[in-house]
């Protein structure tokens, strides 16, 4: 018999509106949804600065993973949403920061915008506990 799906909620305003949980696994594998640069009261962090925005993203991915009994260690695939693309190098640093020596798979691309303007990035994450 198969184990049921885990959820779990970063706490996010967004997420009962949408209908989505923060990460969802199920069996050994992890998709973290869209993260946005959101503090624990709900309110953008690091209005204009996007290296700071992507550190309280993967901070965020970090902790949803910690909560479904993984880690950063585990993340196979990333993709890096920005809406201005001139800033790939200051998030791409701070990804470095937190996968350096994990290296996943991994796309950077612009969009338009987010569901709040303030916003410059968000990231998407895939995981497989394989340990």
């Amino acid at each position: 018999m198969s184990k049921p799906r885990q959820r779990v909620s970063s706490g996010s305003p967004y997420e009962p509106i949408i209908g989505i949980s923060r990460a969802v696994r199920a069996g050994n594998l992890i998709a973290v949804s869209g993260t946005a640069p959101l503090g624990p009261d709900g309110r953008t962090v690091g209005a204009g600065d996007p290296a700071a925005q992507a550190r309280r993203c993967l901070e965020i991915i970090r902790d949803a993973l910690e909560a479904l009994g993984a880690g950063l260690r585990h993340v196979h695939r990333t993709r890096t949403l920005l809406t201005r693309i001139d800033d790939w190098e200051s998030v791409a640093r701070v990804h470095g920061d937190f996968f350096r020596d994990i290296r996943p798979a991994n796309t950077i691309v612009q969009v338009s915008r987010f569901i709040d303007p303030e916003w410059l990035v968000e990231f998407e994450a895939d995981a497989m506990v394989d340990d």
